[in-house]
This record gives structure tokens, C-alpha cells and sequence, in this order.
């Protein structure tokens, strides 16, 4: 236990500029690492010789980690001090970046990726805090909120054109490697125009984030290793038994600590959890349908790795002007509408996404479907995070947003791990249908390339990658479906409801 203590000023005072720079350079830096990975996934791949299924963990286990110590990191700069705790964060985000560039074997790589997950787990909510502390209430910190929630869903897309840029022109560790400089400068510059924060006394959560944490990589590992070895595998059941036994742990370690890192009452509210439900639906299928489209255009369609980021900018702009829709006109409809008419777009373009095959082109088999299912995302995402916080009190809204954060990021991981499952037992079926094609007219190059890497070329790797990316998109289209079923049911939240919200949402948009 700590008592409270003063803060620590800056050294230099008076360049709030130069402050929100190096708050707003984290979170670009952590966001964008969700996406300038993405890219380069084809690369690292051949790089580093993993296979389909288990190239999913270079998402799934930064985000996994990110996503269940999130909450735990925001609680550490509360008690420790948040500008110590960011400088700690963006340090070992950034010697992890270091690590993962110059991995040589797949189990470096995502060490190094769970590593990110932690640093960013702990410099990101701490980021968004600093605000509170650097700017004074009013106008000034408003602002600030504006640039963060600006840097937080543009990092997307500016994630996606550097990683196209950064494996194309220099190589894949560089989406690495970038990280490396910015967090030097980061961490140089924030004890000289960044004032400490109070301290305060409070406990930390151990137990409940690493039960947490560790349940949800068990059933994630359970479905990706389903994927490959078949459900009856040993370890396949065991991971999911694990996962059941870590989980209810956390429910009952959450339902007796003084100070949960999840509180259960959070979830008593029908909107909430409705708004939980939802997120965690339409993130799973979000998350695994750019994995396998980035995989698509770059192995089907043949994009360069600059076209395949060029390729996704259209999305980031639909779900843009869905976002500035459902702001503008929510005093108007309340959020109800908004929720269905999104999750209904986001099933529609799923369901669309489930019909591409080999012989898809980008407009109709790529383009199409992913505007209809960004802009329904977009439609959600404000939408989400002020139901989110609707009749929470004003210093539990924190938490209740940043609970939907940690939904958005653990969901995610979760579906991807769902569809890899689905994906990898179509992409076996449909190997089996090609193998004989390909024997009887394959060229003897191709049938030597096959002895060795197991692989299928093309034109047959393409039906086999197509045929089981078709499959993974009917979960994720059924996933929004369940967004769809529970937006409809479960949420009663009415325009008077956010009537109190608007000088509560900007912490939220994280």
C-alpha cells in the first residue's frame, strides 16, 4: 500500500505542444502495431517457415497480451506514478520491437510479440491518463482528447500503408525495427515536458490478470491447435480444459477481491453487457477478416506489399464517415438504430466476403464486401463506446471503457483463433480434392517444390487458400449475426440515457 504522494513537475514547463506529441506518438506507435504487422504477415511467413494456422499467433499473441493486462496497467500508473509507468512501457515496447526484428526462429518472434503486448498494455492507458494530468479541464484538455482519439483511429491505416512501405522497400523486420527510434525519443523526452502524477493507494490485481490472461491464450491455443492436430488431440483437449479452469478461477477471484481488475458489477447493467457482447462479436470477426484478406490479396491476387496497404485505405475512410454519421445523428436516434443498422451491414459484408474464391477480383470479391462491412463497424464504434459508459458514474467510466477496449482486443484474438480453426479444416479438405489434379499435371519443378515444403502451388495453392478463407468468413458472418440478435434484445438504451455523456466520452475513445 502506497500513501498518496505529490507529483513530480517536468523539467521544462510550458511546451504542452511538445507534451501531447509524445503522448499522442505512443498511442499512434501502440496502435498501429496491430496493423503494420498485417501486412508483412506473407513475408514473415516464408521468413521464418511458419505455417497458415500458426501465423495467426503474430496477432493473436500481441493482442492477447495487450488486451488482458490492459486494465492492469491503467491500475499501475494510478498507484505508481503514470509518467513512470509510461516511460516503463514504451521502453520494453520498445526493446520487444528490437527482439522481434531480429528474430531467427518463430518462438522469438512471438516472445517478442507478447512482450509489445505487455508494454503496450502498459504504456497505452497510461497515455490517455497523462492527459488528465497535463492539460487543465476545459477546452485545452478537450482538444487533447480530440488528437488522441484522432491518432487512435487513423493508427489503423497509417499502420497499414508503413507496413506496405517498410516491407516493400527495406524488409519485414523493419515494422519492427521502426519502433526502436520513436520509443528512444519517446522515452528521452517525457521526464523533460511531462509532469509526474499523484500517487495513490490502491492494490494490484495479480491474480485476476494473469488467470485472465492465461485462460483466454488456453482456449485461443485450443482452437488454433484444433486447427492442425483435429479436436480429439491430447493437447487440443487439455488447452480447453485449462482455459475452464483458469476462467472460472478469475470469476471467483474477481468476485472476492477489495479491488477487482474486472468489476463484475460492470456487468449487472443490461446495456453493458449487451455492449460487451456486441464488441466482442464484431471485433472477432474484424480481426480475422483482414489476417485472411491481407493473405488473399497478396497470395491470390499477387499484390505487392504497397498495393496491399493501398488496398485497405477505403475501408479506414467508410469507417470514418460511419463514425462522423452515427456521432452526429445520436442525439437524434439514440444508439439502438445505429447498433442494428451496423451489425446488419457488418453481416451482410461477412456474409458477401464468404462467396470469394480463386478466381475473385478485388472490386467484386474484396472491395465490395469490405466497404458494407466497414461501414457498419463504423456506425458501432462511437455508438458502443458511449452506451458503454451510459449510467456509470463519472470516476467508473475509466474502467467501463476501457473494459469495452479490452473486450475489443481479447475478442478479437479469440475469433481469429475460431476462424483459423474452420479455415484449417477446409484447407486440408481441399488440398485432398487438388492433390490428384496436381499430380497428374504438375510439372516435375512443381512436384519437387511440393516434396519439400508441403505445399501446394499454384493455381491449386490458390483454390486451397481461397476454398478455406471462403469457409472462415460464415463464423465470422454468424459472429456478427450474434451482434446483430443481441442489439436487438438486449439493449434498451434510450437518447435520455446519453444526455450526460458528452464531457464523459473523450477518456473512452481509447
Amino acid at each position: 500500500m502506497l500513501k498518496d504522494q505529490k507529483p513530480a513537475p517536468a523539467r521544462r514547463e510550458g511546451h504542452p505542444g511538445i507534451a501531447l506529441t509524445v503522448i499522442a506518438a505512443c498511442q499512434l506507435m501502440v496502435v498501429l502495431d496491430a496493423t503494420i504487422v498485417n501486412i508483412a504477415l506473407p513475408h514473415i511467413q516464408d521468413a521464418l517457415k511458419f505455417s497458415t494456422t500458426d501465423l495467426t499467433w503474430v496477432v493473436s499473441s500481441y493482442t492477447l497480451t495487450f488486451g488482458g493486462l490492459l486494465l492492469l496497467g491503467g491500475r499501475a500508473g494510478d498507484i505508481l506514478g503514470r509518467r513512470r509507468v509510461f516511460m516503463t512501457g514504451i521502453l520494453l515496447f520498445t526493446f520487444a520491437s528490437l527482439l522481434g526484428g531480429l528474430a531467427q526462429e518463430p518462438w522469438q518472434l512471438l516472445a517478442a510479440r507478447v512482450l509489445q503486448g505487455v508494454g503496450g498494455a502498459i504504456a497505452s492507458p497510461t497515455s490517455l491518463a497523462l492527459i488528465t494530468t497535463t492539460f487543465p479541464e476545459g477546452p485545452e484538455r478537450n482538444r487533447a482528447f480530440g488528437v488522441f482519439a484522432a491518432v487512435s483511429a487513423g493508427g489503423g491505416a497509417i499502420g497499414l500503408l508503413a507496413g506496405g512501405m517498410l516491407t516493400e522497400w527495406l524488409d519485414w523486420r523493419w515494422v519492427l525495427f521502426v519502433n526502436v527510434p520513436i520509443g528512444v525519443l519517446i522515452a528521452v523526452l517525457t521526464p523533460l515536458y511531462i509532469s509526474e502524477s499523484e500517487r495513490h493507494t490502491g492494490r494490484f490485481d495479480i491474480a485476476g490478470a494473469v488467470t485472465s490472461t492465461a485462460g483466454m491464450a488456453s482456449l485461443v491455443y485450443g482452437f488454433i491447435r484444433a486447427a492442425d492436430e483435429g479436436w480429439r488431440d491430447s493437447l487440443t483437449i487439455g488447452s480447453f480444459a485449462a482455459a475452464v479452469v483458469l476462467l472460472l478461477a478469475f470469476g471467483i477471484i474477481e468476485s472476492r477481491a477489495k479491488e477487482p481488475i474486472t468489476p463484475l458489477r460492470m456487468f449487472t447493467d443490461r446495456n453493458r453487457s449487451g455492449t460487451y457482447v456486441i464488441m466482442l462479436s464484431l471485433a472477432a470477426a474484424m480481426f480475422g477478416m483482414f489476417f485472411y484478406i491481407v493473405l488473399f490479396v497478396q497470395n491470390v491476387l499477387g499484390y505487392s506489399p504497397i498495393q496491399a496497404g493501398l488496398a485497405f485505405l477505403p475501408v479506414t475512410v467508410v469507417i470514418a464517415l460511419g463514425a462522423g454519421l452515427s456521432q452526429r445523428f445520436l442525439p437524434v436516434l439514440g444508439p439502438k438504430p445505429f447498433m442494428l443498422l451496423g451489425s446488419a451491414l457488418a453481416a451482410i459484408g461477412l456474409a458477401w466476403q464468404a462467396l470469394i474464391s480463386s478466381d475473385s477480383s478485388y472490386v467484386g470479391g474484396v472491395l465490395g464486401p469490405m466497404l458494407v462491412f466497414g461501414f457498419g463497424m463504423g456506425l458501432n464504434f462511437v455508438t458502443l463506446t458511449l452506451t458503454a459508459v451510459s449510467g456509470v458514474a463519472q470516476h467508473e467510466a475509466g474502467a467501463a471503457s476501457g473494459l469495452l477496449n479490452t473486450t475489443q482486443q481479447v475478442g478479437g484474438s479469440l475469433g481469429l483463433s475460431i476462424l483459423t480453426t474452420v479455415f484449417g479444416t477446409a484447407t486440408r479438405d481441399e488440398a485432398e480434392k487438388q492433390l490428384p489434379q496436381f499430380m497428374a499435371e504438375g510439372s516435375p519443378e512443381q512436384k519437387a517444390e511440393f516434396a519439400t515444403t508441403h505445399q501446394l502451388p499454384a493455381p491449386w495453392g490458390h483454390e486451397v487458400l481461397a476454398q478455406g478463407i471462403s469457409a472462415a468468413f460464415v463464423p465470422a458472418a454468424a459472429m456478427a449475426v450474434l451482434a446483430l440478435a443481441t442489439a436487438g434484445l438486449v439493449i434498451r438504451v434510450r437518447k435520455s440515457d446519453l444526455e450526460a455523456l458528452s464531457g464523459s466520452a473523450g477518456p473512452g475513445l481509447g
